[in-house]
């Protein structure tokens, strides 16, 4: 295993039954880098972020997160899965918790740190994201970018080592779209490792170092940005462009 390969995936496959959702991705994400996976629906993109922290159980294939063994029975995925942040397309806020306690939660439940140690390091967070003033509101008071940000700051307050975002943006508003990719930029811009599935072709383009094209459950090409938008080689991919762009 490389030195700075944090994520490894080697032959992952994934069944539905008899439909094989996931066929043969091979791939290794790196300590510090952005990948954007793009592709049209029902392509297995989601399938294939959830795979990496075992949401879905992989079929066949291996993941090593760490150097570990993340298929192998034996490892202790909640363990592991600390260490690895997850944003959904739903917020899934606790709705009887106001925004500090959501936040804090996971840090002293799960990693034992103390209420004012995790309660200062959230509220760090939430004054980068612009909502410390928030801290006390309930989800149900907040917009749906405000709760998507408070979602984000949720699985930071863990210090994870990768973030995995799955759509973030998909079930927002158009106009609170860019409030929680800013965010996202941010994060990039301070070298958090992320995988990011998304329909957001400028943020793709404009923040990601490795674009993953996903299409039919194939994992069909990758590259720059650059590369991969600009001269696209791979005639699925260039039907997709020619569609989304």
């Amino acid at each position: 295993m490389s030195a700075k390969a944090l994520i490894q995936v080697k032959d992952l496959r994934k069944q539905f039954g008899k439909q094989e959702v996931l066929k043969g991705i091979t791939t290794d994400i790196k300590a510090g880098e952005v990948v954007c996976v793009i592709g049209p629906s029902g392509s297995g993109k989601s399938t294939f972020l959830r795979c990496l922290n075992r949401l879905e159980e992989a079929s066949s294939g291996s993941i090593f997160f760490e150097g570990e063994d993340f298929c192998d029975k034996k490892t202790d995925i909640d363990r592991v899965r600390q260490r690895m942040g997850m944003v959904f397309q739903q917020f899934n806020l606790f709705p009887h918790m106001n925004i500090l306690k959501n936040l804090t939660i996971g840090p002293i439940e799960l990693q034992k740190r103390s209420r004012e140690e995790a309660e200062a390091y959230a509220m760090e967070l939430l004054h980068k994201v612009g909502l410390a003033e928030r801290a006390n509101a309930y989800p149900q008071q907040l917009s749906g970018g405000q709760q998507q940000r408070i979602a984000i700051v949720r699985a930071l307050c863990m210090k994870p080592d990768v973030m995995l975002f799955d759509e973030p943006t998909s079930a927002l508003d158009p106009e609170m779209v860019g409030e929680v990719l800013n965010v996202m930029k941010d994060l990039a811009a301070q070298k958090m490792t992320m995988v990011v599935v998304t329909h957001e072709m400028g943020f793709a383009r404009e923040v990601a170092s490795r674009v993953m094209f996903l299409a039919d459950g194939y994992f069909l090409e990758e590259g720059s940005p650059a590369e991969l938008f600009g001269n696209p080689k791979n005639e699925r991919l260039q039907s997709f462009l020619s569609k989304v762009l």
